[in-house]
C-alpha cells in the first residue's frame, strides 16, 4: 500500500499539478460566477457527471462504451450551454465588470448623492399617491439597446420631473426611466421580465422587469407599486421591499459607491467609534 503510494507520488510532476490547480480553478470560478442563482445546482450536476465520464472511460476498456462516453460529454455541455443561456450571460458580464476595475484608468460612472436623493424625494411623493414608477440606474453593463427603443431624453434627474412622467395617462408613465451618468437618458423603455418565478401577488409587471433587468445586467431599479405604494430596490436578481425615502437614499448610495468609496467610508466610521 505504502509502496503503491509512493509510486503514484514520484509520478506526480510540476506539470501534472499545475494542470490539477487549473481545472480546479476553473471549477471554482465556474460555480462563483454562478453563485445565488438557479444554475448553480444544475452546474455541480454536470461537473460530476462529467468526472463520473471521465472516470469510467478512463479505466473501461470497452471501446464502443468509451466513445460513446466521450460522445454524451460534447453534447452535454452544448446541452449545459442551451439551459444555462442566461446564467452564462450574466456570469460573463460579472466577469467583463471584474476585469474593468483591474484597470485604475478605466471609466466609471459615478452617481451624485444629489441624484440619489432627488430619486428618493420623487419615490415618496409617488409612492403617497400611488403612482407606479420603474427607474433604473445603468451601471458598467450598457443599456443601449434598451434604451433606444424607448423615448430619448437628456434632461438632469429632478423630481418633478420623475413625478410628472409617471403620473398616471401621461404618455411616458408606462415604461422605465433610464439613468446614465446623473441624467435621465430615455423613458418609456420596455424591460425584460424575470424568469424566475415570483411567488408574491403583490409583485406586478413593474417589479417583474425589475427584477429581469437585474438578472441580465448589473444595473439597480427602483420599483414604486401602484397598487400598495411600497418601494422596491432590485439588483442581482433580488428584491428588497418597504423602503422609505432616507432607507431608500442609505441604500443606493451604498450600492452605487466605488470600493474605493467603501473602504473610504468604513475606514471613517471605524475611526469615528474610536474617538467615541
Amino acid at each position: 500500500m505504502a509502496a503503491n503510494l509512493f509510486w503514484i507520488l514520484s509520478k506526480i510532476s510540476l506539470s501534472s499539478v499545475l494542470d490539477i490547480l487549473l481545472v480546479a480553478g476553473v471549477i471554482y470560478g465556474a460555480l462563483r460566477l454562478l453563485r445565488g442563482t438557479q444554475a448553480v445546482q444544475l452546474l455541480r450536476g454536470a461537473i460530476i457527471l462529467a468526472l463520473l465520464i471521465a472516470l469510467v472511460g478512463s479505466i473501461s476498456q470497452l471501446t464502443a462504451f468509451s466513445w460513446l462516453l466521450r460522445s454524451g460529454g460534447q453534447a452535454l455541455l452544448v446541452v449545459v450551454a442551451i439551459v444555462l443561456q442566461p446564467e452564462l450571460r450574466r456570469a460573463l458580464d460579472r466577469l467583463g465588470r471584474a476585469g474593468v476595475s483591474w484597470f485604475p484608468w478605466a471609466p466609471r460612472e459615478s452617481q451624485n448623492e444629489e441624484v440619489v436623493r432627488n430619486i428618493a424625494v420623487a419615490c415618496e411623493r409617488l409612492a403617497s399617491h400611488r403612482h407606479g414608477a420603474l427607474i433604473v440606474l445603468e451601471r458598467e453593463t450598457g443599456l443601449q439597446d434598451r434604451i433606444e427603443q424607448g423615448v430619448q431624453l437628456d434632461s438632469s434627474v429632478d423630481e418633478e420631473l420623475l413625478e410628472t412622467i409617471f403620473f398616471p395617462k401621461t404618455p411616458l408613465h408606462d415604461g422605465a426611466v433610464v439613468i446614465r451618468g446623473g441624467r435621465i437618458v430615455a423613458a418609456a423603455v420596455v424591460l425584460p421580465l424575470a424568469q424566475v418565478i415570483i411567488s408574491d401577488t403583490h409583485l406586478g409587471t413593474r417589479h417583474r422587469a425589475a427584477v429581469g433587468i437585474t438578472e441580465q445586467t448589473d444595473a439597480i431599479a427602483v420599483v414604486v407599486s401602484e397598487e400598495t405604494g411600497i418601494i422596491s430596490v432590485a439588483r442581482n436578481g433580488r428584491i428588497v421591499r418597504h423602503l422609505d425615502a432616507r432607507s431608500l437614499t442609505n441604500l443606493l448610495l451604498a450600492l452605487l459607491s466605488s470600493p474605493g468609496e467603501q473602504r473610504r467610508q468604513k475606514r471613517a466610521s471605524v475611526g469615528r467609534e474610536r474617538s467615541a
